[in-house]
């Protein structure tokens, strides 16, 4: 992806309105907007109630249309689960429209799907990853082009689109991760005597990255803390961290070399850089290696929230996680982010891994009075100032959309640190490329033979080959279906 890829949507378009996400369009989304337009600021109080009178005509024709609609969301994050019951309440309580949010559980949302799009009573709306999910539900995704979700789109060209130039799946969010780090923490490593480094500015490749953790590893007891990294989470169904986001590190290196956008077959170029970092992780935590298999996300973040550890790699989502914690030590100040290295040429300049992977879809086989419904749902969500509201500071969205102004951008520190990172010309964006990852199971494999590997049950050199073979394998496995 190019250097600044969603930089241009969110400088462009969010600094000047607001982030980019996905819409209805042709991947999945996790946003929506209200069919309302924005209008010019009217300066008299006469002017404003003709305004306020013309959007209320255009939210009655769309009551009109979804009226006796009801919708069902399957939700992708079980981390947002209260909030968007929440919304769910607030909106049938506004409008008298049922809302019904199901989530599913970690790791499981493939299968939840699966057995709920198959019910009487189905969801209305769901989420796919990308073009591979898109080719996996095609048959369930409604034609968006012409709603007004689709048409806020900073960047029309993110939404899942089919060979007909439908609009199947819009993104809603656009998000960003890293090495989230407690810079407390960090100064209070660089205060001590002998330290490998006078600040975070020296910290901008992997060699320096390792030597830093390294000492303080070997220092921790004069930190206060039990370790640098948080918890390698390897629970299966907990372990996508390092099986989707950290795996997208090699997979980005190896299509740019390549100038493609896929491969039917991986040849794992940069697997010695993965484990350059997946390495310095497990030997430099709060866990032995050998206990990392019953870690869940949860318990890594709140090792993080609770200041004894200094680093955990996660994603901007993850702010709910560090302070919704009970006694949670790290102030709001001291939550910055750091790319991942892993020893590539040239990495000083890389930026954060940035993109989406999250596309909302609309049931086509849903009768149509929920297929308006829950598109009224969505564009609510995405254009009122109560949807907007919580899509922002209680979802905490980056939204792609040109119905949020400058000061509806998410206030919290690390959808802030995205922002800086997305906004600085020096650095370039990581691009979200697991989109193409062949399947789940894929990634469940890597993720077990990365478990295995801390157990010492796997070599390394078992590992890429498994990554290599279960590539190619579920890569055929689906060209053969389609």
């Amino acid at each position: 992806m190019k250097k600044k890829l969603i930089s241009t949507l969110l400088c462009v378009s969010m600094v000047a309105t607001m982030l980019v996400g996905c819409g209805g369009g042709s991947e999945e989304a996790d946003t929506s907007g209200e069919t309302t337009t924005e209008e010019t600021e009217i300066e008299t109080e006469e002017a404003g109630d003709d305004a306020a009178a013309e959007e209320s005509t255009e939210e009655g024709d769309a009551a009109a249309s979804a009226e006796g609609g009801k919708v069902y969301y399957l939700n992708f994050k079980p981390e947002a689960d209260e909030t968007w019951q929440a919304i769910a309440a607030e909106y049938t309580e506004l409008t008298g429209t049922e809302v019904k949010v199901v989530t599913a559980a970690s790791g499981s949302y493939e299968e939840t799907l699966k057995s709920e799009i198959a019910k009487t009573d189905a969801p209305t709306l769901f989420q796919i990853n990308g073009p591979v999910g898109y080719q996996s539900w095609k048959d369930y995704c409604l034609d968006l082009k012409d709603t007004d979700f689709y048409s806020w789109l900073l960047d029309p060209t993110l939404a899942i689109e089919g060979e007909d130039g439908g609009v199947y799946g819009i993104p809603y969010v656009v998000e960003g991760y890293g090495i989230i780090y407690n810079n407390a923490i960090m100064d209070k490593y660089f205060a001590l005597e002998g330290a490998k480094a006078a600040s975070m500015d020296e910290v901008n490749n992997f060699a320096k990255l390792k030597e830093v953790v390294e000492d303080m590893q070997a220092r921790k007891d004069e930190l206060g803390i039990d370790g640098v990294f948080a918890s390698t989470s390897l629970l299966p169904g907990e372990d996508w961290r390092w099986q989707t986001h950290l795996a997208n590190l090699p997979v980005y290196y190896e299509l740019k070399d390549k100038n493609a956008t896929d491969v039917d077959a991986l040849d794992f170029t940069y697997a010695e850089n993965f484990k350059n970092i997946f390495d310095l992780y497990i030997n430099n935590s709060c866990t032995a290696p050998g206990l990392l298999t019953s870690k869940d996300v949860t318990s890594s973040m709140a090792e993080f929230a609770l200041g004894q550890v200094a680093m955990v790699q996660n994603g901007n989502w993850g702010w709910g996680q560090i302070s919704g914690v009970d006694g949670n030590t790290v102030a709001e100040t001291d939550v910055k982010f750091l790319p991942i290295y892993t020893g590539v040429e040239g990495e000083e300049s890389q930026g954060l891994c940035t993109g989406t992977e999250n596309f909302f879809c609309v049931n086509s086989q849903a009768n149509e009075a929920d297929q308006a419904a829950t598109i009224a749902f969505l564009e609510w969500l995405y254009s009122s100032e109560e949807g907007k509201a919580h899509v922002t500071n209680d979802l905490g969205f980056i939204a792609p959309f040109n119905t949020f102004e400058d000061d509806e951008k998410p206030t919290d520190p690390l959808a802030q640190e995205v922002l800086r990172y997305m906004e600085d010309s020096s650095k370039t964006s990581v691009s979200w490329n697991f989109t193409i990852f062949p399947s789940q199971q894929f990634k469940d494999d890597f993720g077990a033979a990365l478990g295995e590997y801390c157990n010492g049950s796997m070599t390394w050199e078992d590992v890429v080959n498994t990554v290599k073979t279960r590539w190619a394998e579920e890569k055929a496995a689906v060209a053969a279906a389609e």
